[in-house]
């Protein structure tokens, strides 16, 4: 099966979206192509169209490739719970949750797992563009490795390494990458791609033209730095406004340790009239209209964790002076009267009193809710979509005020006053009418033409495409697919 892996000298050094740009080029040129992330780690994930939950970078990958996301897609996606502890999901279902050293051992069952994937994937399309994860000189995970080269190895495909020049240091990255492999593994990798340059071509070309002389590896394509490029991040938070002027709605995002699915924010970054901010450990909470608690993998270590920070207080006092507070599946939880985990599927067995702000609690259960939804927002009646990914069960007086209506059932809570708003759904924002809707609501005027997130990702993504049809050797590429 014609594979060709991508795998970077760090991580963030550009491989989710090289993946991206390659099976968005292939796909226009009418080849059936598809992604695959033999392991990922990430709390940013999406739900697919068998009913499984994979990295949200593998399903912008699909969206790229022109096909609906499926588990086989990511086989292994691992959701830190904590520093040394992550929920351990294999094709797209939970299957158990595990400490570092336990899953270091688990990894050659999780291999089976991972080549099944690859091979019902691989019967279904005609090529398959593979992404590695970190870097495969990572000495110390590479007995029984099934991200980067032991995948590569396993399946005998050709492998491209990526080095990330805005970062300082490539050929050092790329020559120390090499130079850490297996000798089978340097012979499999046919090539290397620069990232992110920006600048003269003709100050780097003694540099690429040194690379290849002294690691026998030819530079297929110096990408160039896209500036403003927005696409689903994998997890990092490196988020910036795009106010234009004086914002309208000032909104912050408390940046939990164990946030998840944070592109629910995308729409709100790119709105011309919306300040968006991020805000970390050891920070006041700034002057806003409104504050958005979060998706959270941990819903009450994070919700400790905000406690400690003083958080609590300050948001108690943005509500007494008029301001708005929004809590998104997890951060949904924290704004009931109690959070309860009788079987410890979160951490430590136990519960946990939430903000009270909303009369409800909520109860974490066996069997993780995985499904894609649409409806309308209450009360103005415009249509809303998006996807569920929680445990727990909320239930509650305060339920009886939705925000919205998911396939025939109400979701979410509204306080009597209006300033408390909550909801399971992911992807709240990303539907113009309704993005716009609420953030009239929370007090944006003259908003303005909406952000149709969707039209957004399709034109980045030919951007990308594009960048990567003129920057890359794709004639080099399609040899190695023979395709």
């Amino acid at each position: 099966m014609p594979t060709l892996m991508i795998q970077g000298t760090t991580s963030d050094a550009g491989k989710s979206t090289v993946v991206a740009a390659l099976c968005r080029a292939l796909h226009r040129r009418g080849v059936s192509v598809a992604p695959f992330k033999p392991q990922n780690m990430a709390l940013n994930s999406a739900v697919t169209v068998d009913g499984g939950e994979i990295g949200r970078s593998t399903a912008l990958q699909a969206l790229a490739a022109g096909i609906e996301p499926h588990s086989d897609m990511n086989p292994v996606l691992l959701k830190p719970e904590s520093d040394r502890g992550a929920q351990v999901i294999l094709r797209g279902q939970v299957h158990g949750h595990m400490d570092a050293l336990d899953y270091h051992a688990y990894k050659r069952e999780a291999k089976a797992s991972m080549l099944a994937a690859w091979e019902a994937l691989s019967s279904r399309y005609e090529v398959i563009i593979a992404e590695g994860a970190g870097s495969p000189a990572e000495v110390n995970l590479r007995e029984n490795d099934i991200a980067n080269m032991g995948f590569a190895e396993a399946v005998d495909c050709p492998v491209l390494l990526v080095g990330d020049i805005d970062r300082g240091g490539v050929f050092a990255q790329l020559v120390g990458t090499l130079e850490l492999l297996s000798e089978s593994e340097r012979a499999r990798t046919r090539g290397v791609i620069i990232n992110r340059f920006r600048g003269d071509m003709a100050l780097l070309q003694p540099g690429l033209d040194w690379l290849d002389e002294y690691t026998g590896k030819p530079v297929l394509g110096t990408l160039p730095y896209l500036q403003g490029l927005v696409l689903d991040a994998e997890d990092s938070l490196g988020l910036e406004s795009r106010s234009q002027g004086e914002p309208s709605l000032r909104v912050v995002v408390l940046a939990l340790p164990r946030i998840s699915n944070h592109n629910d924010f995308d729409p709100l970054r790119l709105h011309p009239r919306v300040a968006l901010t991020f805000v970390g450990p050891d920070r006041p909470i700034p002057p806003a209209d409104l504050i958005i608690l979060p998706g959270s993998k941990s819903t009450r270590a994070d919700l400790a964790w905000l406690r400690a920070q003083g958080w609590e207080a300050a948001i108690r006092r943005h509500l007494r002076y008029g301001g708005k507070l929004l809590g998104i599946c997890g951060g949904f939880q924290m704004l009931g009267d109690w959070i309860h985990d009788p079987a410890g599927l979160e951490g430590a067995a136990g519960s946990a009193p939430g903000l009270g702000l909303l009369e409800m609690e909520t109860r974490m259960v066996a069997g993780k809710q995985l499904r894609n939804v649409s409806g309308r927002l209450l009360p103005e009646g415009v249509p809303i979509a998006g996807y569920e990914i929680h445990n727990g069960v909320t239930t509650g007086p305060a339920l009886e005020r939705p925000l919205c209506e998911l396939v025939g059932r109400p979701d979410g809570a509204v306080s009597d006053d209006g300033r408390v708003l909550g909801t399971y759904l992911h992807g709240l924002f990303d539907q113009p009418a309704a993005g716009a809707a609420l953030l009239a609501r929370c007090g944006l005027e003259e908003a303005g033409e909406a952000v149709d997130l969707a039209a957004h990702r399709q034109a980045e993504l030919d951007r990308l495409a594009d960048a990567l049809e003129a920057h890359l050797d794709m004639s080099a590429i399609q040899r190695l697919l023979r395709c």
